[in-house]
């Protein structure tokens, strides 16, 4: 039996920085990992996924601009992108990141955790060897989630591709449906319709429904020139899979049959091999925290990234992680959260100032509350919508710019609710927004935050003029 007064279970991005921040406030800390040390971001999400699309992209934007245009004479070499991708994954070897760990301070364990009680976890390598940890003050589970697989009828039995099988698969499929209509579905679509493959996308309800209503109708503009089959408001009754492929049937009375069949539905917590029953918690839940980070009930158990449910995307599990290690390592030493090392204390950001980008083409950029979620919580708002190609700057950056912009104003505190921007490139744009959010910047501030010339960001110019002229480009939200 070994202490520490720390155990992270989970050695994916978030795990290594609640870790990493408990080390330098002064524990001792270890990582429990039954996969690759790295986790999902690493290795089939994140980095891989923004690798097979950024080969298109590039091409594409050179292909908007008169004179590159001319230059590009070919297609993409699809094996090329494949192997980028595989380099970004370092093929799927964690080598490295365990040589950060160790570099950092922190013990590893490779094995399947499972607590025996309070404080108590009990791991299990490959081997069958048995490991078992005790924690002095503290527990942080940061096990993620998995792909949710709706009930439809023959749907698990035909072996279909999550978010993993899309982002590491390492030939292209002749045809691939896709089940969903959210950010996964979007970004794969892209990717494989890109890199050859017949993708058809059948979603129960519209596309990125989270958001702005434009940014969703621009994507599904794209996915179509790009050759994508987009089923939309279409349910899927039953999915079979024989000898010639994947064969679906669709609430309207069509069938469509794809190589591959890749769900994106949306994702359930890893909590069901726990041993969570041991401390009085449900396997499979989700682990409900306070902006500690402490699980609800629990004055030693900590859940950072995903498990939580807050916002599952990787920079606010770090975001997270770094707030919880810094309170675990301040509640150790006796101190009040206020003087946790750092000044991070809590994790608030991911209430409702939650950037986000879409990597599809275009891009959507966006932080905050839509229009329709501003005005459903009862702010007094105006929503102001600028066209992005009317700039200067976007007219040099591609021909023919196509995109759009919108700030959503809390009217009875003159601040920023929420912005969308929605065309190429715009992820770049996002951090001032976000900054403008956070930070509640009054708009009449905002005038003296100059944007450069002739730049993209030129918008936020634009922008502020709207607003200033009562009815100018104001629009009622969608």
């Amino acid at each position: 039996m070994t202490e520490y007064d720390l155990i992270v279970i989970g050695a994916g991005a978030v795990g290594e920085n609640v870790a990493d921040r408990a080390v330098q406030g002064g524990l001792s800390a270890v990582l429990v990992e039954a996969e690759l040390v790295g986790g999902e971001c690493s290795y089939w999400a994140c980095m891989p996924s923004k690798a097979l699309l950024r080969s298109g992209s590039a091409l594409r934007a050179a292909r908007r601009v008169a004179g590159a245009r001319e230059a590009v004479t070919g297609d993409l070499d699809v094996r090329a992108v494949l192997d980028r991708r595989n380099a970004f994954t370092s093929n799927w070897s964690d080598a490295g990141q365990v040589d950060w760990v160790r570099g950092a301070g922190i013990d590893l364990v490779r094995g399947h955790a499972r607590f025996t009680g309070p404080k108590r976890i009990e791991v299990t390598g490959e081997d069958g060897t048995v490991t078992e940890l005790v924690a002095r003050h503290a527990v942080c589970v940061s096990v993620g989630t998995d792909p949710k697989i709706p009930d439809i009828p023959g749907l698990a039995e035909a072996n279909p591709w999550g978010s993993r099988e899309a982002t590491s698969a390492q030939e292209v499929p002749a045809s691939l449906a896709i089940l969903g209509g959210g950010v996964v579905a979007s970004e794969m679509a892209t990717a494989w319709a890109t890199l050859g493959s017949r993708v058809t996308l059948i979603a129960r309800s519209g596309l990125l429904e989270g958001m702005e209503p434009f940014a969703g109708e621009a994507v599904e503009r794209s996915l179509r020139e790009l050759g994508v089959d987009v089923r939309l408001h279409t349910a899927t009754e039953r999915v079979t899979r024989s000898e010639d492929g994947v064969h679906i049937e669709l609430g309207t009375g069509e069938s469509v049959t794809a190589s591959e069949v890749l769900v994106a539905t949306g994702r359930t917590p890893r909590t069901g091999d726990l041993g969570l029953e041991t401390i009085g918690l449900t396997p499979g839940d989700w682990l409900r925290v306070d902006d500690t980070l402490q699980v609800e009930g629990f004055d030693w158990l900590y859940a950072t990234g995903d498990v939580n449910h807050r916002a599952l995307l990787t920079h606010q599990g770090k975001y997270q992680a770094r707030a919880a290690g810094d309170v675990i390592a301040a509640r150790a030493r006796g101190l009040a959260v206020s003087d946790a090392p750092w000044g991070t204390h809590v994790a608030t950001a991911d209430h409702a100032t939650v950037p986000q980008v879409t990597f599809t083409d275009p891009e959507v950029a966006s932080v905050g509350l839509t229009a329709r979620q501003a005005e459903e919580a009862g702010y007094d708002t105006r929503v102001v919508d600028y066209e992005i190609g009317w700039v200067a700057g976007a007219s040099v950056h591609a021909d023919d710019y196509a995109g759009t912009a919108r700030m959503v104003v809390d009217e009875s505190r003159g601040v920023l609710l929420g912005v969308t921007f929605v065309g190429p490139d715009v992820s770049e744009m996002l951090q001032a927004a976000t900054i403008a959010i956070v930070g509640e910047v009054p708009i009449e501030r905002l005038w003296h935050a100059v944007p450069a010339y002739p730049t993209v960001n030129e918008v936020w110019l634009r922008l502020l003029e709207a607003y200033g002229r009562p009815g100018a480009e104001a629009r009622t939200p969608a």
